[in-house]
């Protein structure tokens, strides 16, 4: 084939982009688009002219109206979402949603220990001077940061770090082996002095301390997170968190209690969310929330779901849904598709509820499929107002499971799905026997899989930076300086399986 010809062929199918959705900004095809649905594996991204000439110009501020800075939202799954895990990704500017299983009194002290986190330090994990070396090397996993900070009425007096432990009973005392080479720093010290403190000391956490009382640390890495992010806070400046009602039960007295605990949004979650009880659930939980608005000091957004059509986001924003969840059988631990046959590839249910969101001044959430930051991008210029991500962030510090090792020396975390018998068996823990054995039998998920952790990327933070940067490219690429702008101009093309695989790099990390 001669150039001209192939150029001609080029032109020929950009004249034949179609706009979806007439005039409200949807994402183009770069050809028509087939008679199928699609996945994000199956579809990519095509740049255009951009006059950005960096990344950091553009504002990855979410589209959905729930105040997050970056368009992230972790999944309300109980071996996932967490405090530590609401705490992290609040601070990077996303949310995390407590899981619906979570009793409401410990729901209410994970909000209260969230709102009462710094902003911009981490939170220590601190012992006594007499705790013993174990525990203390039992805690060190809980937190990215390394350390183990020795304190006494809030004093610290040291640190102890792995290296410290090396050799050492487990039961010796941490004041025995901790570090006293510290280096302390006041609140107002601004993160490019900390990471040139650390620097020049060549030590990788510093103690942030408010006169004598210990307020947080700080590590390098984090001193230039803190300049590149901007935390997700409620009026009050402080971080927020979500959580999550299901739609058994006493619904309404369940989301009264959340909304006086303080959350910053309301999940009213199902597997099949275009259903009547759920439409009766949400129209009660809006009536607790606008009774409350007083009591919360502003409306605090509802986020309902999963659906995966135009009518089950029309019938949920009817209902009083303010986002829409979307998606039915792509998250990781899910079997539903296998089991059922039913959902729908989430790359054309996110573009098709979107479009149905956004003519009604709503918003979706991306829920489950994204295992790549690409799947992140493609869901955005789809429409999403935010990404949701389960399994993704099963194997990092901040989930809150337990960090477990297996015979070849390689740290993991167990994760399972909210369909599956170990969730089931969780959520009817108050049934009789008869009743929880029979429930056990309509399981749809899986209940043990070990998420293990990447050793270049151990931290959600990590994963959130990795995430970040392939968004920000992608909208470069795109020529978007916003999200919303990101949706109108992304132009996407349709490939093979054997275009996907081109385009992956002979790295085991992906």
């Amino acid at each position: 084939m001669t150039s001209g010809r192939f150029l001609e062929q080029v032109r020929g199918h950009q004249d034949a982009r179609l706009r979806f959705g007439g005039d409200n900004g949807q994402v183009r095809f770069l050809t028509s688009s087939p008679g199928y649905d699609l996945t994000y594996s199956d579809v990519f991204m095509v740049p255009r002219r951009s006059t950005l000439t960096s990344r950091l110009e553009v504002d990855l501020t979410s589209t959905d109206g729930v105040g997050t800075t970056l368009p992230l939202v972790v999944a309300n799954m109980t071996a996932i979402s967490g405090r530590r895990m609401a705490e992290t990704v609040a601070r990077r500017g996303g949310v995390a949603i407590i899981p619906q299983d979570i009793p409401t009194d410990v729901v209410a002290e994970v909000v209260g220990k969230v709102k009462g986190s710094h902003t911009v330090f981490d939170t220590a994990v601190s012992v006594t001077p007499h705790s013993t070396v174990g525990e203390a090397m039992s805690l060190l996993p809980k937190r990215a940061h390394g350390v183990v900070v020795v304190v006494q009425d809030g004093r610290p007096l040291g640190t102890v770090a792995e290296s410290d432990a090396v050799g050492v009973d487990r039961f010796a005392q941490v004041h025995e082996v901790m570090s006293s080479d510290m280096m302390v720093l006041p609140p107002e010290t601004s993160p490019t002095d900390i990471f040139d403190a650390l620097s020049r000391r060549h030590l990788e956490v510093a103690l942030i301390c408010d006169g004598d009382q210990l307020l947080g640390v700080m590590t390098r890495k984090q001193a230039l997170r803190s300049t590149l992010y901007q935390p997700a806070v409620d009026p009050d400046g402080r971080l927020i968190i979500g959580s999550a009602v299901g739609i058994n039960g006493d619904v309404a007295r369940r989301a009264e209690s959340l909304l006086k605990a303080g959350i910053d949004v309301l999940v009213v979650d199902t597997a099949h969310g275009h259903q009547e009880k759920m439409l009766q659930s949400l129209k009660a939980v809006r009536e607790v929330r606008d009774r409350l608005s007083d009591v919360t000091g502003r409306p605090i957004p509802l986020v309902a779901g999963n659906v995966v059509s135009a009518d089950g986001v029309d019938d949920l924003i009817a209902a009083g849904a303010d986002v829409i969840k979307v998606g039915v059988g792509p998250g990781a631990m899910c079997t539903t598709r296998m089991m059922t046959g039913v959902g729908r590839p989430q790359f054309s249910a996110v573009l098709e509820c979107a479009a149905a969101a956004r003519a009604a001044g709503k918003s979706v959430w991306a829920d489950g499929g994204v295992r790549y930051p690409r799947d992140v991008a493609l869901a955005l210029a789809a429409g999403a107002g935010s990404v949701m991500i389960g399994s993704w962030f099963a194997g990092t510090y901040e989930s809150t499971g337990n960090l477990l090792t297996d015979a070849q020396g390689r740290m993991y975390k167990e994760s399972y799905g909210m369909a599956s018998a170990r969730a089931v068996k969780l959520r009817t823990k108050d049934s009789s026997g008869f009743d929880r054995a029979r429930a056990a039998l309509f399981e749809e998920g899986i209940s043990s899989s070990r998420m293990y952790l990447d050793p270049e990327r151990p931290s959600v933070e990590d994963l959130i930076d990795s995430i970040v940067a392939g968004v920000r490219s992608s909208c470069t690429y795109a020529g978007a300086a916003t999200l919303d702008e990101f949706h109108r101009l992304a132009v996407v093309g349709v490939q093979s399986n054997s275009g996907y695989d081109e385009g992956r790099p002979l790295h085991a990390s992906w």
